[in-house]
Formats: structure tokens, C-alpha cells, sequence
């Protein structure tokens, strides 16, 4: 027997078959007479439900007094759920009970099967009421840790103040944005700083990276599947689409879409409608789409590689991230930003001095905030004593060139593919355009070769 209820009636015999009828139900019973000790007796117990009486001695049964003081029931926080009592005579009352949130009512007529099943269909949904509220109270605490995750810093530039000034324009709009900079400018860490400042940051953030997408997977990823959609779908899944439905949707790498896959996510945008595989019918969407890329898109549409209609579906707002060769004012913030995450990440107290700084701030960074976050992690890990005192970009001069020890292709192809994950800091979309391969071919190398 779990839960608790209070039941409040000024009928002495109906309190007693009540509580004889719910022993086996609730493991708490409480009764009460009259409700001018209703309040305080929410104050001293918490209740699951209230079994309210909707008349208490008047001659003309209204149920004014049952609406009255479930009004002052739901004016607590967490508020039980509320059942209303009712005879035959005021059952308009009781249903404008449940229009001002009771869960049911029971009648008076006492029909023992009709009323435990009445409280008992009340309770399971009281609790499952409790279990929605701790679940969304679980989301904003692992939405916090992510917000702590990639928190944001502002910077001191001119340019990168005028880029935070745009997001805090465009944020509560719920407009499209297209998000355009180099690899490592920060631009999933800005999409999730326009998710937190708009109306949406209650609800989820779905972040995906078009370029690891094979486009035979694109629809499943995107759209979900039904159970028996192809031979492994032995249950349905949802997409990303429809997992972001109500909050922002974060398409990176979106310059790497094919022809193909343009024209389907066009026609969701066109539409805000999306179709599951296996489905018969068409599902709503509701997201609000922030994208980004770091290759030319200009003139990826002049050229005829990205579709022009799509473009302007996407780029409602255009944010230009600047790199940080072009604000270097910045890095002594990050620099110490990201030392601060770390220490604390690693159980080390340490400072970068001032001799770090100066060489951190002449350092050449071609992959951007990322690469500088990475040498400082780096630095942190390694750190001997509570000071560091040069951190400098990891150096990329390559070796002249001279004939290789083996012609094995593949043995060159591995330390090529190495090379190049090497130079573009960590980072497969850098390293593939380079190596002049999609991003999926890419892992698949990596997985052939143990990377």
C-alpha cells in the first residue's frame, strides 16, 4: 500500500466507509470534518490526493464551497490532485470542477466498484504527473551540466562583440540562422548560446553533424523509422527532427549536403512536416533551425552545388564568426577561460603566466579556438609545478621531402590519413576536405586501420 490521501466530508458515516473502503488502497488515510483545517493540514502532511466534498451544510447545494477550496488546494506547491464528491442534484458543479482541474468526481449514490476505480485511475495519474515533473526537472539539470559544458566566452573584440550583439537580436525571434566561420570559431558553442537566449531554452537542443552522415542513412537519422520499416528496424525510432520538435535543431557541416539531400530537407522546411520511414502519415514538426558551415557557401550556390532555394530557407540570419588570428585580444580571456576548466577538470592548481600569455597571444592558430583549447588542456595534463610558462601552437613543419621507407599503399595511406588529423588538430571534417575525401569515408578509414 503506498500514497496518501486526505478525504474532507462533513458526513461522519460517509468518512468511516470511506477510509474502510481505501485501507487496502492508500497505506495514509487522513479525514477531516470541515475544511476551515483543510490548509493547515496540507501544511503539516503531503497528500497525493484530496477527496473534496463540493457542499458543507448549506441548504442549497451550489458547490461554491468545494470550488472555493480547491482553489486554495492548488495555490500549493506541489498541489495534490483533487477528487470532488458530488450528489445527483449538483453534477453541473462537480464538471466545472474538472474544467478548473480536478481530476473526476464520485457521487454520493456509493457504488463501491465505480469510486475505487474513480480514486484509484486518479492516483496513477497523479503519480505519473510526478513522474512527468521529475523527469523535466532532470532535463534542466542535464541541460545545465551541457550549458556548463560549452559555456560561453564573450570576448573583449570589437568583432566579437558586434557577433554577440547580433545573436542577442536574433535569439528571441525563433528566426532561421546560418552560422558561418572556420573550423574551431565556435560555432556549436554559439548555436547553443541562440538556443539558451530564446524561448525554446526550456526545451531540448539537438545538435548533429551533416558531414558524418552516409546519405543513405540521412533519412532514418533525420526523419526516424517505423517497427518494420527495412529488416533491422525491429522497433520504431524517432528522428532528430521529431526529437527536436518544440526546441532548436543544430545542423553542422551543412556544406556537405548532397544534391539529394538538400531537396528533402527543403522540402521539411517547406512543409515543417516530416515522414518516418515505414510511416503512413505525415508527422509535424515544430524546430527552430540554426545551422552552420565552414566552406564557401556563396559560392557553393554560384557554382550550383547547393541549392539556391534552400540557401535562402536557411540563412534568414547570417552570422559571420570571426577567426581568431583577427581577434587576438581575445585569447589571454580563452587562455585562462579554458585553464580554469581545466584545472578544475584535472584536480590542479595551476596560473599561466604572464610570459604564457604573451606567447600564446604571438602564436599562430589556424585551427582556431579549438586548437588553442586543446594546447591548453595539454599544458594542464603535463604541468610539473603550479605555474605555466610558454604554451605555444603545436608546430606543423614537415620534414623535407624524400623518399618514402615502404611503397605499401596502404601503410602510406594510414600515415597520410594520420598526418592529416595531425595538422587539422583532431578535427575529421578538416582532415577529410583535405585529404579530398568525404567526412564517412573518413571513418570508415579510420575504424579499417584502429584509429
Amino acid at each position: 500500500m503506498t500514497g496518501s490521501i486526505l478525504i474532507v466530508d462533513d458526513n461522519e458515516e460517509l468518512l468511516i466507509a470511506l477510509r474502510m473502503l481505501l485501507s487496502d488502497v492508500f497505506g495514509h488515510i487522513d479525514t477531516l470534518r470541515h475544511p476551515r483545517r483543510l490548509l493547515r493540514q496540507l501544511d503539516t502532511c503531503e497528500y497525493d490526493l484530496v477527496l473534496l466534498d463540493m457542499n458543507f451544510g448549506t441548504e442549497t447545494p451550489t458547490g461554491n464551497e468545494g470550488l472555493y477550496w480547491m482553489g486554495r488546494i492548488f495555490e500549493r506547491k506541489p498541489a495534490p490532485s483533487v477528487v470532488l464528491i458530488t450528489a445527483y442534484s449538483d453534477v453541473e458543479p462537480a464538471v466545472q470542477g474538472i474544467k478548473n482541474g480536478a481530476v473526476d468526481f464520485i457521487l454520493k449514490s456509493w457504488d463501491n466498484e465505480k469510486i475505487l476505480s474513480a480514486i484509484q485511475s486518479a492516483y496513477r495519474l497523479h503519480c505519473s504527473g510526478r513522474k512527468i515533473d521529475t523527469l523535466q526537472q532532470k532535463q534542466e539539470h542535464l541541460a545545465g551540466d551541457i550549458d556548463r559544458q560549452h559555456a560561453f566566452y564573450r570576448g573583449v573584440s570589437p568583432a566579437m562583440a558586434e557577433v554577440y550583439r547580433m545573436i542577442e537580436k536574433v535569439a528571441p525571434t525563433g528566426a532561421n540562422v546560418l552560422l558561418l566561420g572556420e573550423n574551431g570559431t565556435g560555432k556549436e558553442v554559439l548555436a547553443r548560446e541562440i538556443h539558451r537566449l530564446s524561448a525554446r531554452r526550456t526545451d531540448i537542443f539537438v545538435a548533429i553533424d551533416m558531414g558524418s552522415i552516409a546519405e543513405s542513412l540521412f533519412e532514418s537519422e533525420l526523419f526516424g523509422y517505423r517497427k518494420g520499416a527495412f529488416t533491422d528496424a525491429k522497433t520504431s525510432k524517432a528522428g532528430r527532427f521529431e526529437l527536436a520538435s518544440g526546441g532548436t535543431l543544430f545542423l553542422d557541416e551543412i556544406g556537405n549536403l548532397s544534391p539529394a539531400m538538400q531537396q528533402k530537407l527543403l522540402a521539411v522546411l517547406q512543409n515543417r512536416q516530416i515522414v518516418p520511414l515505414g510511416a503512413l502519415h505525415p508527422v509535424n514538426v515544430d524546430v527552430r533551425l540554426v545551422c552552420a558551415t565552414n566552406a564557401d557557401i556563396h559560392r557553393l550556390v554560384d557554382e550550383g552545388r547547393f541549392r539556391r532555394d534552400l540557401f535562402y530557407r536557411l540563412n534568414t540570419i547570417v552570422i559571420e564568426i570571426p577567426p581568431l588570428r583577427s581577434r587576438r585580444e581575445d585569447i589571454p580571456g580563452l587562455a585562462h577561460f579554458f585553464a580554469d576548466r581545466y584545472q578544475l577538470k584535472y584536480a590542479k592548481n595551476i596560473h599561466l603566466s604572464d610570459a604564457a600569455i604573451a606567447s600564446l597571444t604571438r602564436g599562430n592558430w589556424p585551427g582556431n579556438i579549438r586548437e588553442l583549447k586543446h594546447a591548453i588542456e595539454k599544458a594542464v595534463i603535463l604541468a610539473d609545478s603550479d605555474t605555466i610558462d610558454g604554451i605555444t601552437p603545436e608546430d606543423r613543419r614537415t620534414a623535407p621531402a624524400s623518399a618514402p621507407e615502404s611503397f605499401n599503399l596502404e601503410e602510406n595511406e594510414r600515415h597520410i590519413i594520420q598526418a592529416a588529423l595531425r595538422y587539422s588538430a583532431g578535427n575529421v571534417s578538416d582532415a577529410a576536405r583535405k585529404l579530398g575525401i568525404n567526412r564517412s569515408t573518413l571513418y570508415e578509414k579510420m575504424k579499417k586501420y584502429g584509429m
